[in-house]
């Protein structure tokens, strides 16, 4: 049985298109035909795209939220929950590797379109800025933990853009690998220094 609202299946339609063609090029009307509800259906849940917009931001920052509670629940060390960030990068490679990173492209447009959503868009990134910045502060980097962060976060945008740009999944595969390493040395970094 489908649980979901209306009002549901307009925001993961929304979502999606956003995704694949972009907050711009997407009208109602698109988003109403993926749903295959009336116009009228449609206006009684939305105004405005914008509204839309807003309610796909916000349940995205939801299920952001939801991952990030799940891997602080399914691991055991902060590396591990960082490697964890990193393998969203092959956990959604066929995506990504078609439309880039959801966060990456809206945030862009976003900028771009100067729409006043933009900041609500960054929250993605600074819910990950600020989770990454514990799991390196967990692992012994508290002095740089922010600047590690931001470090990972750009590390994972240039990937998943050239990802997108090359259609190459031996080097996403590859990226994911160096960048798993890089935190396990960091890691040790720590437990040589307290041995």
């Amino acid at each position: 049985m489908n649980t979901k609202s209306t009002r549901d299946h307009i925001i993961d339609a929304a979502d999606q298109l956003f995704y694949q063609q972009g907050y711009n090029h997407t009208s109602f009307a698109d988003i109403s035909g993926a749903v295959k509800i009336s116009r009228g259906n449609f206006y009684h849940h939305f105004k405005t795209k914008d509204e839309i917009l807003g309610a796909v931001i916000n349940r995205r920052i939801t299920n952001t939220r939801t991952l990030l509670n799940s891997w602080e629940d399914e691991t055991h060390s902060p590396a591990q929950r960082i490697c964890c960030f990193v393998n969203i990068l092959i956990t959604n490679q066929t995506k990504i590797m078609q439309y880039g990173c959801p966060v990456g492209t809206l945030a862009t447009e976003l900028t771009k379109l100067h729409h006043s959503a933009q900041p609500e868009a960054v929250k993605l990134f600074t819910l990950f800025r600020e989770w990454l910045s514990g799991q390196f502060t967990q692992l012994g980097h508290a002095d740089r933990a922010d600047a590690l962060a931001m470090h990972l976060l750009a590390r994972s945008q240039g990937i998943a853009s050239l990802a997108s740009a090359f259609q190459d999944a031996a080097f996403v595969k590859q990226e994911v690998d160096d960048a798993c390493a890089w935190v396990l040395s960091l890691s040790q970094e720590v437990d040589q220094k307290c041995s």
